[in-house]
């Protein structure tokens, strides 16, 4: 941790495919040496680009601080070079601490070992040093610390954001494979819209798109309504987060344009609506239960982004909705452009339509692909 002013390292992870979305918004925020890597993005920032990466980033996982880089041959290695650091900097005796890990390792298999050696390192520190060690809480600890293995190259960090950034805070209605916050943000990013023309999600399920559409259209900081681990940090300064806090809630718009979603299902439209309501944007949407098949333009010009289903729960009849799909956008959206996002290579084909853009993205463990439809007025040449 650092002075309010200095200058330090970070890293923002991320999910694959998302990296340079999330480096640009980095760089907006007054990061500065901004690198994409592989689900990770590092930079430099003081204090306040920090506070300001939790707030504001729509595609970024976690924030970690690194304390220490090392290379260890082994557990026993490992074990010391970890026993060595000054923890009281960090970790208050009467506070609680957690460890999470991330290995990639020929040498270190088994990512809970790992955490569990980092934990009695850590804990073995404070016993020799005071004769007692704070407690480990696996479920809200005030300082949760990171380990990173690749091979035999070991960084520890802080992680600053606790629970994952993608939680918002608006969605505890549950449907089955919902799709996460980040990804969703990251895929209308990637999309480029801004919220200057009309958004339709025909096949909205809980409504993540929606949201994080009316987030980026009024320019909601996606972290407004939570906390931070880093709140629970020795150098926590209170009077620096509640000016970014301040600024953040300043900054918010007017949504000038639509945003329109529907699903056939009528408990999907229900948890919809719960879910915008407690994100606050709910007056900005306009959701109704309906089938895509039915449903008409809002307005011209503007932008289609579903993900419909994949067929793992729809069976047979996957290829012939993803054919029904293309045929209702050349029908009656012209003038529109299309982003299908799909885990479901096959049926994308069925679509019939020529994709001017493939991206390569995951879904948790599921490949999938965003594809852009342009749809022309009229014959294109």
């Amino acid at each position: 941790m650092a002075d309010q002013d200095q200058i330090f390292p970070m890293t923002a992870k991320t999910f694959f495919g998302l990296e340079e979305v999330l480096k640009k918004e980095l760089i907006q925020i007054g990061a500065t040496n901004v690198k994409a890597g592989n689900r990770a993005v590092t930079f430099e920032g003081d204090t306040e680009v920090l506070y300001k990466a939790n707030l504001h980033l729509r595609t970024a996982l976690k924030i970690l601080l690194p304390i220490k880089q090392f290379r260890a041959r082994n557990e026993q290695e490992l074990y010391d070079r970890v026993k060595e650091i000054n923890w009281a900097k960090y970790i208050d005796l009467e506070g609680t601490f957690a460890i999470d890990s991330t290995v990639w390792s020929e040498t270190f298999t088994h990512s809970k070992f790992v955490a569990l050696k980092v934990k009695d390192a850590i804990a073995d520190h404070f016993t020799e040093i005071f004769k007692r060690r704070p407690n480990v809480d696996v479920s809200e600890p005030d300082i949760q610390v990171h380990i990173h293995i690749s091979q035999r190259e070991c960084i520890l960090s802080l992680d600053s954001s606790g629970e994952s950034l993608h939680r918002r805070g608006y969605r505890s209605e549950q449907r089955q494979a919902p799709l996460n916050e980040v990804l969703a943000a990251g895929i209308i990013m990637l999309t480029g819209w801004k919220g200057e023309r009309p958004f339709l999600d025909p096949m909205c399920g809980s409504g993540t798109l929606l949201i994080e559409a009316a987030m980026i259209a009024s320019n909601t900081a996606p972290g407004v309504k939570r906390k931070f681990a880093f709140m629970n940090w020795k150098q926590y300064d209170r009077k620096l987060w509640n000016q970014v806090l301040r600024e953040a809630k300043r900054a918010v718009v007017e949504i000038e344009v639509p945003i329109v979603g529907s699903d056939i299902e009528r408990e999907a439209i229900d948890i919809s609506f719960a879910n915008a309501e407690r994100s606050g944007l709910d007056e900005d949407l306009r959701i109704s239960k309906n089938s895509f098949f039915d449903r008409k333009p809002i307005g011209e010009n503007g932008i289609i982004v579903c993900n419909p289903p994949y067929g793992e729960r729809i069976g047979k009849d996957i290829e012939e909705l993803y054919k029904q799909m293309g045929d209702k956008l050349k029908q009656d959206f012209s003038g529109y452009d299309a982003w299908i996002f799909s885990g479901n290579m096959q049926a994308l084909k069925f679509v019939g339509l020529r994709p001017s853009k493939r991206i390569e993205l995951y879904n948790g463990a599921i490949e999938c692909r965003l594809a852009k439809y342009e749809m022309y007025r009229g014959k294109k040449d």
